[in-house]
């Protein structure tokens, strides 16, 4: 039968290949786990008939057929019968059409989904920048709004915060209250009042309580005085809580503080002790009985402190001393007359020797005759002069006893302290007196003339009676520097600035010159300066009459008085004075004179310090002397002094002879120290050094020996 042959298309036999699904190959291929074929293959490339395979167009796409040949190769696959080449083409033209249109659909509506997506992601950013935005603009007014409640609330703050402080500052004020400065005059005066109510108190309760007729004659008039000290101490206490103190050095002023400290002390109980009003007991033993005002004698501290500080204000402390002493021994006679009187009355008026007599006998009957026959009795008693009727009974042996006994005490107190009363007020005089006796000794001595011993005591006698003796720097000495400067500026001040170089000078080298003037006497007669002497000082005018005499010493040329001075020239070493350092007059003393003197060395010394002022002092000195004409202005223009030189050098010597001496001094300080540092090194090193004596000291001795080298030749 013959076979029709169709031109258009050929047909050969193609064989089924079994060929796994690709897109799982190619995922697998992507991960590294491409297999074609599965262990249920044969190794001939067939498959079992019981397993459904796929099959697929070898030319289905580009990209699957070279993976699948890429794969057979790798494999190497698919042996025996070969696809012929020869395909149905169109057909598989159409599928990769189809598929093509599928591919763009597909591609299409995925790049839709895409801008959908891409829009959609904008919308949200967008709306995502909005809301930022939109928080930001909230937030940034929220900030606002809380900036402005900050700043009220830091205005409420301020405002509470000034109210503190104003409340604080009132509070200040309050608690800052006037308080009594215990060194001022006010506090003084005050001690004064209240001394009055414990003198009252100290002596008149006792002779109240013992003398009857004493306490019922005037009882209006202690009534009176009573409460008025009652008030007066009250009115102390409260003085007490506004009396300040010094914290630091300062015055307290707390109103808190200062009721504290009061509070804290001892005289507070006493105080308060001292105030109970014990009078009520009047309403039931009756107004006889002043002895129950006794705790009144408890503010007693107040009398003391007023004493002391009289002591030091007054210019007579001895004085006041003596007459202090007078009135503690006339309160001890008055209480020992009062209680020998109470003892009486006790025994009975009259019943012996020894009690006071017989009241119902007119002489002793009256008021007053009581009161003195018992301070006499108590003045002979306590004085142990004698002369009293001996005791009789038991209680008047022992009472006798003791009274003897505080009288012996008393008496030693008044010996004791009127004698160094008497010795301190004699003090001076004695100290003075010893000089003029050595003065005298050695004048007799050396045998000096008579008119000049007369004069020199006469000069004596002169500063004991105008009270000239002291010796200002030795009374002086014991202030702090500033208070001796005030106290010489005071003093001194006026006089310095009479003179005319030191007019215009600086306060502080005013003040260093005035502390450094040192007073002297002249008596009629003396010389102060002759001429031709070498001038070593200035002098000022304090008091007295001198007179600028000729060489004979009668004739009188000027006559200088209060104020007036001479020699200031002299002192400053002027370049170019023709006079020199010498005097160029004679001046005498017409009567007793007093004068300050300012010696060159002192003026130097302060002028150190101040070198404007040092050249302001020569060229005023430069203008005196040209207006005298005594200045030569040659040497006076020409250049700096030798002498100045030479006295520069000197004090550099003296400097550097300082110098060496503390180098020195170092020096062996530095040395003792190595020595001791040496010495404790040693110390150290025999304390850690093991004892040679030991066994291991031997043997390591030992080998030393043989080691050493022999010696070379």
């Amino acid at each position: 039968m013959a076979k029709l042959i169709n031109t258009h298309h050929t047909y050969g036999a193609v064989p089924k290949v079994s060929i796994q699904d690709m897109d799982e190959e190619i995922n697998k291929m992507e991960h590294g786990e491409s297999r074609l074929l599965d262990d249920h293959e044969d190794s001939n490339g067939t498959a079992h008939p019981e397993d459904h395979v796929k099959c697929y167009s070898i030319f289905a796409s580009k990209n699957r057929v070279h993976a699948v040949t890429a794969a057979l190769h790798r494999e190497h696959h698919l042996p025996g019968t070969v696809a012929v080449g020869n395909t149905n083409n169109s057909n598989n033209k159409d599928e990769e059409e189809k598929k093509k249109k599928k591919k763009e659909k597909k591609d299409k509506t995925d790049h839709k989904k895409e801008k959908k997506k891409d829009k959609e992601k904008k919308k949200d950013k967008d709306k995502g920048a909005k809301d930022k935005k939109e928080e930001k603009d909230n937030g940034k007014g929220k900030g606002k709004e809380k900036e402005k409640e900050k700043e009220k609330e830091k205005e409420k703050t301020d405002k509470d915060k000034d109210k503190d402080k104003d409340k604080d500052k009132k509070d200040e004020k309050k608690k800052e209250i006037y308080v009594i400065d215990p060194a001022g005059n006010l506090y003084y005066n005050w001690l004064f009042c209240i001394t009055m109510p414990v003198m009252y108190n100290w002596t008149m309760i006792i002779a109240r309580a013992c003398f009857d007729e004493l306490q019922q004659d005037y009882l209006e008039l202690w009534f009176f005085l009573d409460y008025m000290s009652d008030a007066i101490y009250i009115a102390d206490m409260f003085v007490r809580t506004r009396t300040g103190y010094l914290e630091q050095g300062l015055l307290v002023k707390d109103e808190v503080k200062l009721r504290d400290k009061y509070k804290k002390t001892l005289q507070f109980k006493l105080d308060v002790v001292s105030i109970i009003p014990t009078d009520i007991l009047y309403l039931q033993l009756g107004l006889n009985y002043p002895e129950l005002r006794l705790n009144k004698l408890l503010r007693v501290a107040r009398m003391f402190e007023f004493f002391q500080r009289t002591e030091t204000r007054t210019n007579y402390p001895n004085i006041f001393r003596i007459s202090n002493l007078i009135m503690y021994i006339v309160i001890i006679i008055h209480w020992n007359a009062c209680v020998y009187y109470s003892i009486s009355k006790a025994i009975g008026f009259g019943e012996d020797t020894w009690v006071y007599p017989n009241v119902s006998d007119p002489d002793y009957g009256r008021l007053a005759r009581k009161y003195v026959y018992s301070l006499y009795w108590s003045t002979l008693t306590l004085t142990t002069i004698g002369e009293t009727p001996p005791p009789v009974l038991d209680i008047e042996f022992w009472f006798v006893v003791a009274d003897f006994l505080v009288g012996v005490l008393i008496f030693a107190t008044i010996v004791g302290n009127v004698g160094s009363m008497i010795s301190n007020m004699n003090a001076a005089r004695a100290e003075f007196q010893g000089r003029i006796d050595a003065i005298k000794q050695y004048m007799h001595f050396r045998k000096v003339s008579k008119d000049l011993e007369k004069r020199v005591i006469k000069w004596f006698d002169y500063l004991w009676t105008n009270k000239k003796a002291v010796d200002e720097r030795e009374v002086l000495k014991y202030l702090p520097d500033k208070l001796r400067a005030e106290i010489a500026i005071n003093v001194h001040l006026d006089t310095l600035k009479k003179v005319r170089i030191f007019a215009d000078c600086e306060a502080g080298l005013l003040i260093e010159l005035v502390l450094k003037l040192q007073p002297q006497v002249y008596s009629p007669g003396d010389y102060i300066c002759r001429k031709g002497d070498i001038g070593r000082e200035m002098y000022i005018i304090k008091e007295g009459k001198l007179a600028v005499v000729a060489d004979d010493g009668i004739t009188q040329f000027v006559v200088l008085s209060d104020g007036s001075y001479f020699g200031e020239i002299s002192i400053l070493n002027i370049k170019g004075s023709k006079a020199g350092n010498r005097r160029t007059a004679n001046i005498k003393s017409i009567g007793y004179s007093d004068l300050f003197c300012l010696s060159k060395d002192d003026l130097m010394e302060a002028l150190t310090e101040y070198p404007d002022a040092k050249a302001m002092l020569e060229e005023k000195g430069r203008q005196i002397l040209m207006k005298d004409g005594l200045l030569d202005l040659d040497i006076a223009n020409t250049g700096a002094d030798p002498k100045d030189i030479e006295e520069k050098v000197a004090h550099m010597e003296g400097l550097v002879e300082n110098l060496q001496t503390k180098f020195a001094r170092l020096l062996a300080e530095y040395d003792s120290a190595q020595q001791k540092l040496k010495q404790r090194v040693t110390k150290i090193e025999k304390m850690l050094k093991p004892d040679p004596e030991g066994p291991e000291g031997v043997e390591t001795e030992a080998p030393k020996e043989e080691a050493e080298p022999p010696p070379k030749e």
